[in-house]
């Protein structure tokens, strides 16, 4: 199995520090985001990695080079200027992530988290179907993003992890251009094709500086604690 980390976006709301410094590679506790979610990967297994690059994304690429370094294999998909958006992205990246297995793990490069991906190594998917990893709401998005699978939409709705496992078709009707990926996980879940799960460890969304800061001083405590 291979796993694509998005590393694409722009990182507006994290401005002055991505004006030229692209958001998984900011740092936390001395270690940029992505160095995080490459060795998670790699100590599940998975060690062919896709990182999809746009603003500053050479940055990214002399930073990891080839992945060696890191005890992976790293393929760059790089993208136009502005990107294509997590849905478009993944699709670009297909080619590279499907020539020898039809489902893969994409994880936002601008996410930190304990989440232990061995879990969904272990997931069967059938043709079209997704798995989402779903987390408590955070104070920035109180209102969450999805209900849980087997609940109602009318439910508690829980905040998209930014993780998931994807087979292949479920891109099908997908084309290389600017798409969202958030539409068309509602409509899955509401044809019955997304399962989801709750995870309830540690994980912070690098949205802002201040978030940012937080999460620095969260993990210099747990080190030091």
């Amino acid at each position: 199995m291979k796993a694509m980390i998005l590393a694409a976006g722009r990182g507006k709301r994290m401005m002055p520090l991505t004006a030229t410094m692209p958001k998984p590679l900011l740092e936390v506790a001395g270690k940029p985001l992505l160095e995080y979610h490459i060795k998670r990967l790699a100590d599940a297994g998975i060690t062919d990695i896709v990182i999809n690059l746009a603003w500053q994304g050479e940055k990214i690429r002399d930073y990891f080079a080839d992945g060696s370094a890191f005890g992976v294999s790293i393929l760059y998909s790089d993208e136009p200027e502005g990107g294509l958006e997590t849905a478009g992205g993944i699709v670009r990246a297909l080619p590279l992530l499907c020539d020898d297995a039809d489902t893969f793990i994409v994880i936002n490069g601008d996410i930190y988290t304990d989440y232990a991906v061995h879990d969904l190594v272990r997931l069967h998917l059938l043709p079209g179907e997704a798995h989402l990893v779903l987390v408590e709401n955070p104070p920035h998005n109180p209102d969450g993003d999805f209900p849980l699978a087997h609940q109602s939409a009318s439910t508690q709705a829980y905040t998209f992890a930014g993780i998931g496992l994807y087979h292949k078709n479920f891109f099908n009707q997908v084309k290389e251009q600017f798409v969202a990926l958030g539409p068309m996980l509602r409509a899955g879940l509401a044809q019955g094709s997304i399962s989801t799960e709750l995870y309830l460890g540690q994980w912070h969304d690098i949205g802002t500086p201040e978030r940012l800061v937080e999460i620095n001083n969260a993990v210099e405590h747990i080190y030091v604690g």
